[in-house]
């Protein structure tokens, strides 16, 4: 899998469309995933597995910035479309949700500089494990402000957790597919 071996000149895991491209494509499959997810998830959007891949593909800034618009879209939906209750608790919530995944994109990128290139698909899963512990220690240090203690059973913080790993597994899955057709498709766009 060409995908998860790293090249020589940077320290980015992921690599399905030219350096160049990058940007763009990491923002459109983490914005239509955050909104998919969002849908089908509501409150269980995996954050952690977008913070993941964003850091796995892109430098912190512009990784923190995609994530920051997948939280958005995810406010959208929930206030938008799933009619989220317009109230103080559900607001801090919200920002506290945005703040969580953007120390989860943090989290990750640093782990993603620190462990060796090799063994990519071990490094995504170890930094997908520190991505989902920053994620969730920051929500559960809001809930003395903002209640909410029972959302952390263990059953829903593994339930959450393991969502994350099949949503990781998924996006890398996806950045195969198109790492593998983009040579195909490449002649037609020149043409």
């Amino acid at each position: 899998m060409a995908l998860i071996l790293p090249s020589h000149n940077d320290r980015f895991r992921l690599h399905p469309v030219a350096p160049r491209l990058a940007r763009m494509f990491c923002f459109a499959l983490l914005t239509v995933s955050g909104a998919l997810a969002s849908f089908v998830l509501a409150c269980a959007t995996p954050f952690a597995a977008f913070a993941v891949v964003a850091a796995a593909m892109l430098p912190l800034r512009p990784a923190l910035l995609v994530v920051t618009g997948v939280w958005l879209v995810n406010q959208a939906v929930g206030f938008g479309a799933l009619h989220y209750p317009i109230d103080g608790s559900t607001i801090a919530w919200g920002f506290a949700t945005g703040a969580a995944a953007l120390l989860a994109t943090a989290v990750s990128s640093a782990v993603l500089r620190t462990l060796p290139q090799g063994r990519t698909p071990l490094a995504l899963a170890v930094t997908l494990v520190a991505a989902y512990a920053a994620y969730e220690l920051a929500l559960l240090a809001a809930t003395p402000a903002l209640g909410g203690e029972g959302a952390f059973t263990a059953a829903i913080v593994t339930r959450i957790g393991l969502t994350s790993a099949v949503w990781l597994a998924g996006l890398v899955a996806v950045c195969e597919i198109v790492r593998l057709v983009d040579p195909l498709i490449r002649p037609l766009r020149n043409a």
